[in-house]
């Protein structure tokens, strides 16, 4: 990878953990409040703790994608080490999905949300499960270029052995 695609990519991330962090601070209060007054009828807690963890998640992935560009710079992503990261950006992904699937039960009972809202919600929430297992498709690859980087490096110190 590039040194440009290191920095335009770390560069994203940046503007992507500076807007989570602005959504945590005025963004979630704001949803609050709105909550409190315009929409009597769907539970602000629950709500909000989904948000919030939602965001959470994202974070996470980020943070980890983070480290796997870094390990890419340093030429040590294919190594078990990597295998850290990318499991929990596919728990991160399986958390995003499940969480999204509780906020459609949250605002499914009730006439406060349209039912072809909290459809679209549910598949959300699919697609992002799909995303977890692309990921762990992934993963598997990870694991397997680490097992031929390891067989390759076995069979160059046998054949410097032999010369």
């Amino acid at each position: 990878m590039g040194k440009l695609t290191v920095l335009a990519l770390r560069a994203v991330i940046v503007v992507l953990l500076t807007g989570s962090v602005f959504v945590q601070a005025v963004l979630v209060p704001l949803l609050a409040h709105d909550l409190d007054k315009d929409v009597a009828d769907l539970p602000r807690i629950p709500i909000l703790l989904i948000v919030v963890l939602g965001i959470l998640c994202a974070e996470v992935v980020l943070a980890c994608v983070w480290q796997l560009v870094t390990k890419v710079r340093r030429g040590t992503v294919f190594s078990t080490s990597a295998f850290r990261q990318v499991d929990i950006v596919t728990g991160a992904f399986a958390a995003a999905a499940l969480l999204l699937w509780a906020l459609g039960v949250v605002l499914a009972p009730g006439e406060a949300v349209a039912p072809g809202v909290v459809l679209l919600i549910g598949g959300a929430g699919l697609a992002v499960l799909g995303v977890a297992l692309v990921v762990l498709v992934l993963r598997t690859l990870l694991a397997q270029a680490v097992a031929r980087d390891a067989e390759a490096a076995q069979m160059q110190a046998e054949l410097n052995e032999v010369i």
